[in-house]
């Protein structure tokens, strides 16, 4: 009785009451009308579903509409930035710089640009593949040191097989825009760097200190790319910036390595510098690849490949780098390494600048017309003399057979030289 009698009374304050205010203590509450209801509306709202009567609020779809549009740009943002850590984008614009640079060396008097925008695209992809690639096989290694720990793979920014995804793109279709903008060659070259820096490089720096030496060979040929891109072949004249990158490379990663040693054992690299306690080796192993720079400005000009300014100030600069590799050598500090290390950084853009500054463009036609004077002058002799001695068979056919031997070019024989920095030899007719 007295239940029916307080539910009666309930259920007439809830009629009375449309808004169901209901008051405690002095609060009045407003609780929601119809939860279901309401979270059916805001469910429609948000995703722009059809409400419960069936109807489709135009309103709602347009708001999620632009509430997604305005996340596109913060996607791209992300991605963007992942994709510039994982190509190491500012590493990747050196080794740009360094392929343009053997482009234009290559070209000759004419410079198709064209040509030259087209290469330094696919080095660039390249390059960014062999990075990222890099980095998905050094995760674990990466997220132990404190130089790499923030980068997309460690950071889990990104997933691993979205970065091999990226790689493998970049790298394909780098290669594939060598291969038809610019040659073959230039293309088999490109494949080739990204094997050895990916599949080499990359596992045997946790093997071996001899991944330094690897590393310099992966450096040096970019510059010899983009020679073959502009001249369609690989000869002697364009090996003077590839072996100024090789020889670069040492003292340039071994103050590097002197610098983070800690870090490279926490991450469990296999650094020239981690065997070397006191550092002397380190240090005398990057003097001794500063006094090979020495020689290069003089080979470019005695090859015609610049004039003979770029010779003077090829030496002072390496003297420069040298000097600073000496006095890492006598003071094996960290002080002394980073030194070094700003020298190294130093030397790469004002050599290459020497060398576009300095180059001399037809030095490809003056060696072809030099080659064509020596053959055509003696055989010129030699046909004088047969027409003097028409009755002497045998004299003449030995003119002939000289004449066929001299018509051989001295460059011919450069390509296979085994010692390639030493000059092409002279062959005399007896």
């Amino acid at each position: 009785m007295w239940r029916r009698s307080s539910l009666s009374l309930s259920s007439k304050l809830l009629q009375s009451n449309p808004w169901n205010l209901s008051t405690s203590y002095g609060v009045v509450r407003t609780p929601i009308p119809n939860p279901h209801l309401y979270s059916a509306s805001s469910e429609s709202f948000n995703l722009g579903f059809p409400k419960p009567d069936g109807t489709v609020d135009l309103s709602s779809m347009a708001v999620g509409s632009a509430a997604r549009v305005r996340q596109v740009p913060d996607v791209a943002r992300h991605y963007g930035r992942c994709y510039w850590e994982l190509s190491k984008a500012r590493l990747s614009m050196l080794v740009v710089a360094t392929s343009g640079t053997g482009f234009v060396l290559g070209s000759g008097s004419a410079i198709d640009f064209t040509g030259l925008c087209w290469t330094c695209a696919g080095t660039m992809m390249v390059a960014a593949s062999a990075n990222s690639l890099n980095q998905v096989f050094e995760i674990s290694n990466d997220a132990k040191m404190k130089r790499t720990r923030q980068r997309p793979l460690p950071s889990g920014r990104i997933t691993i097989p979205h970065a091999v995804t990226w790689a493998s793109f970049a790298g394909v279709a780098g290669t594939a825009l060598l291969a038809s903008k610019a040659n073959m060659l230039a293309a088999g070259l490109a494949a080739s760097n990204l094997f050895l820096y990916a599949f080499v490089y990359t596992p045997l720096k946790q093997i071996h200190p001899v991944n330094t030496w690897v590393g310099a060979v992966v450096g040096a040929i970019p510059p010899l790319l983009g020679w073959a891109a502009a001249s369609g072949q690989i000869s002697l004249n364009g090996m003077i910036l590839p072996a100024a990158l090789y020889f670069w490379q040492i003292p340039h990663f071994m103050a590097l390595a002197y610098m983070c040693r800690n870090d490279y054992a926490a991450g469990g690299f296999r650094m020239f510098s981690l065997a070397d306690a006191s550092g002397r080796r380190t240090a005398l192993v990057a003097l001794r690849n500063s006094l090979y720079l020495i020689p290069l400005g003089y080979l470019a000009y005695d090859w015609g490949v610049t004039s003979g300014w770029f010779c003077l100030e090829s030496s002072v600069l390496t003297l420069a780098i040298t000097y600073a590799a000496f006095s890492f050598y006598r003071d094996r500090t960290s002080q002394k390494a980073r030194r070094m290390f700003h020298a190294s950084l130093l030397y790469l853009p004002v050599f290459m600048s020497g060398l576009l500054l300095h180059r001399l463009p037809d030095n490809q036609q003056c060696v072809q017309e030099d080659n064509s004077e020596r053959i055509i002058e003696p055989s010129s002799s030699f046909v004088t003399l047969a027409e003097e001695s028409e009755n002497d068979d045998q004299k003449n056919t030995v003119m002939r057979s000289t004449v066929g031997n001299q018509a051989r070019p001295p460059v011919a024989y450069a390509s296979v030289a085994p010692f390639p920095f030493l000059p092409a030899p002279l062959y005399t007719a007896p």
